[in-house]
């Protein structure tokens, strides 16, 4: 059998809301998946930023994180990520600075420039129908940076930037995130380290993202070298017929997401067993699961060998997927054994 990479393993959690089940339940069942994390060893557990999303309960990252760090001992806590240009720099400061000073150094602090949400959710999150601030993200992580005390604090017409406390001199562990070519370069350039979404956009464009990153990187205040993370959904099951078929209620809400229908909750796997899947619908959740680790234990970890080699990615954070906790955490358990 192919053998794991000899990279940090870590976990990313979407706090997903199935058919039927209560966002306490969700939020129950995330704080769970981390205890175990934890017990077994894994390096991180993140959580994301999503708005307006039915079936994504973790709309408040930093509440969350507080609430994993509290209930874990030694595992790394953060966000994949905090989508920047939903706030202000100085919250965000103020944010993860307190959660530094109540939990020391175990907080990390990824970004991303996307709302996570749709249009007319972002333009009430912003307060603005424009785009200014996603293309001033460059500025926002600057300012970010100058408020937990890295760089220098920055002038402006009105003098200097007042300071975050907490957050000057309470610096949490800062990762640029992103999807594309665009955050592996602006990653590089500003000396941050980078995690890609492959569990999100996939493709065989995934290392070429890395290579921009190395390309570009400049060394900071943050890091003398380039240093860089990759997301993969995994999914451990007997076999690969039992796995495709646990994946079907993930599968079936990409797919509603991918035809543009207004999101709901995660389908139950029987309801996705159920449904009347068209052949495209089919070849699309076939072409999305051989992107990503789902199999049998075997298919699994020779499939995050191959992408740790295509990437030369320093460390590996899987998003486990299933159409119920157990089947999350039977990936986990057996990732780590």
């Amino acid at each position: 059998m192919t053998q794991l990479p000899v990279v940090p393993l870590s976990v990313l959690d979407l706090a997903s809301v199935y058919e039927g089940m209560s966002h306490a339940e969700a939020l129950g069942q995330t704080i769970e998946t981390a205890k175990l994390a934890d017990v077994l060893g894994y390096e991180r557990f993140w959580v994301a930023e999503h708005h307006g999303m039915p079936a994504v309960a973790s709309s408040a990252p930093a509440v969350l994180i507080g609430a994993i760090a509290n209930a874990t001992k030694r595992i790394r806590v953060g966000s994949g990520g905090v989508m920047l240009p939903n706030h202000s720099s100085m919250v965000v400061a103020e944010q993860f600075g307190t959660l530094v000073a109540l939990h020391g150094d175990r907080i990390d602090l990824g970004l991303g420039r996307a709302p996570g949400t749709d249009p007319l959710t972002a333009s009430i999150l912003r307060r603005n129908l424009g785009n200014e601030t996603v293309d001033d993200f460059p500025n926002q992580v600057i300012e970010l940076l100058a408020f937990f005390g890295i760089i220098a604090p920055l002038e402006s017409g009105l003098g200097a930037q007042p300071a975050a406390h907490p957050g000057l001199g309470d610096p949490p562990q800062l990762w640029l995130l992103g999807s594309s070519g665009f955050s592996a370069r602006l990653a590089g350039m500003l000396g941050l380290p980078f995690a890609f979404a492959h569990h999100f956009a996939g493709g065989d464009n995934t290392p070429l993202a890395f290579q921009l990153y190395r390309e570009s990187f400049e060394p900071s205040a943050v890091l003398d070298e380039p240093h860089s993370m990759v997301a993969v959904a995994a999914l451990v099951a007997d076999t690969q017929a039992e796995a495709d078929r646990l994946a079907l209620p993930n599968g079936l809400y990409f797919s509603r997401l991918r035809s543009g229908a207004r999101p709901g909750r995660i389908p139950t796997l029987a309801e996705a067993e159920a449904y009347d899947w068209s052949v495209a619908e089919l070849d699309f959740v076939r072409a999305r699961n051989e992107q990503q680790a789902i199999g049998d234990l075997d298919r699994v970890v020779t499939r995050l060998a191959d992408l740790a080699e295509s990437t030369k990615a320093d460390e590996l954070i899987v998003v486990p997927q299933g159409p119920d906790l157990e089947t999350k955490l039977r990936t986990l358990r057996d990732l780590r054994p």
